[in-house]
């Protein structure tokens, strides 16, 4: 379990900037206020040197006590005159201070116990990004997905599919289980895996979207990469993430590196222990016709199938 480091450091980044954005003006604010009124200049020099005069104060070992309570009678003395300058100008008095958007963590997106709830949701909001689900993963889950579209069989289906996709979301690290979602067009399998998917982020998994024609574009482009100059992987995470959802599974043109790439997918995967959610418009029966033994054993070997069955929802809307 973990946020993919890509995200780490993309939110990483934005924290760095932040704090950085928090100096800039803290500065920018500082010179404006020391043009305005040069006294506040001089104490704030003043109240910088306090603790060099502690220091110092501490190694003479004389009369400590008595005048390390007069240097912090003058500090708050300080203070107090620097606080009435800036009410004078119209300001706050913390008007110069870095003044963090996080002010639990102070923009450094940790606290003694762990990440900040800031970074926490700020992961999500990219593992949101990463993952390829978009706009997606803001309209569909859990919460609206609707069993009032089906009737009948498919009502049973539906219901089936939906119990499985919630205990699969809170449970699929633990057992390294895979589902087939099959069932035409429209009927809810996109909904299902983008609600899994979703809550699988929401608690710190690392999940791809992708159809399976753009998962065999990417194999395709390593396979030939060194030939354009590249040297980045772009098929890499469909056998790194947490979670991999395969959309649209038989869109993609069969070939034999087509059925080499799925089956080096599925296999790895299954080796590793990596969940999968594969989703297809086609029927066991075509699937056994389209994939040869390699593919289809694991299918119904290692994935539990769901059918779904029913009328198109959009049409129905």
């Amino acid at each position: 379990m973990g946020y993919s480091k890509e995200n780490y450091g993309y939110v990483e980044g934005v924290l760095a900037k932040r704090r950085q954005d928090g100096e800039l003006l803290s500065q920018k604010r500082t010179q404006e206020v020391y043009a305005k009124c040069p006294e506040i200049r001089e104490i704030d020099r003043r109240l910088a040197g306090t603790g060099f005069a502690l220091v110092r104060v501490a190694m003479e070992k004389t009369d400590v006590k008595a005048r390390v309570a007069a240097l912090k009678e003058e500090n708050l003395a300080l203070q107090a005159r620097r606080k009435a300058l800036l009410s004078s100008l119209s300001l706050p008095e913390n008007y110069t201070d870095v003044i963090p958007t996080c002010p639990r963590c102070r923009d450094t997106g940790r606290l003694e116990k762990g990440l900040c709830s800031c970074m926490k949701q700020m992961l999500i909001e990219a593992g949101y990004r990463s993952s390829g689900l978009g706009a997606l993963l803001k309209k569909q889950g859990f919460d609206n997905f609707s069993l009032r579209f089906y009737e009948g069989e498919a009502l049973k289906y539906a219901e089936r599919a939906l119990e499985a996709a919630k205990d699969f979301a809170e449970s699929f690290e633990k057992t390294g289980r895979n589902l087939l979602f099959m069932g035409g067009t429209g009927l809810g399998k996109t909904h299902l895996s983008t609600a899994i998917a979703k809550r699988a982020i929401e608690r710190g998994f690392d999940v791809v979207y992708e159809t399976a024609q753009n998962i065999i574009a990417d194999f395709e482009h390593d396979r030939f990469k060194s030939g354009y100059g590249e040297t980045e992987s772009k098929s890499e995470k469909y056998l790194e993430c947490d979670l991999l959802i395969m959309d649209d599974l038989g869109a993609e043109l069969t070939n034999q590196f087509t059925v080499s790439s799925l089956y080096n997918i599925i296999n790895t995967r299954i080796n590793l222990g990596k969940s999968m959610i594969i989703s297809t418009n086609l029927g066991q029966k075509n699937l056994f016709e389209r994939y040869d033994e390699r593919i289809t054993s694991r299918l119904f070997g290692e994935f539990d199938p769901f059918l779904f069955r029913g009328v198109d929802i959009r049409r129905q809307k």
